[in-house]
């Protein structure tokens, strides 16, 4: 967090909210999609910022689909922590326990976002039993006060004492 910096990678499957996550926080965010047979769909990165008490805080989002694994590594370069945006509506697949896995052995500063908590069926309490004890925060990642008071919590437990 050198110089008052923060990079943030959001990473989370086809569909979780990655790209709404980063939008809700930054109505400038930029978006790199292209236009498929099942809807729109980040191809390269998402990017927003933030400030949160005086620390400028850089969001990077992934693609959700594995055959993206090669972006996500660039990405994910000089990261200082990393977010886990999970469609809680439906059961956490493959994908999204291999990234968690994959983040979670990485060492680095983890928060799992459960997004679609509003949805009708949605289940945060048997998402949330899948990431072990991680720092999870129910959010719509539609609504900007609930994706900034989750941002700004998780910036908190890394910046200590602002």
């Amino acid at each position: 967090m050198a110089g008052g910096k923060l990079k943030i990678v959001v990473f989370g499957s086809y569909n979780a909210g990655k790209s709404t996550f980063i939008q809700a926080i930054d109505s400038q965010a930029r978006h790199v999609e292209a236009h498929t047979s099942d809807g729109d769909t980040t191809v390269a990165i998402d990017y927003g910022r933030a400030e949160i008490h005086a620390l400028q805080v850089y969001l990077f989002g992934t693609p959700g689909q594995e055959r993206f694994e090669f972006v996500r590594q660039i990405v994910s370069r000089g990261m200082d922590a990393a977010i886990l945006v999970v469609d809680c509506s439906i059961a956490p697949d493959e994908f999204t326990r291999s990234l968690y896995e994959t983040l979670s052995r990485q060492k680095i500063p983890l928060a799992v976002m459960l997004n679609k908590c509003d949805l009708p069926g949605s289940c945060p309490a048997t998402a949330r039993s899948a990431f072990g004890d991680s720092l999870v925060f129910e959010i719509c990642a539609s609504e900007r006060s609930r994706a900034m008071t989750a941002l700004t919590a998780f910036v908190e437990t890394l910046a200590g004492d602002l």
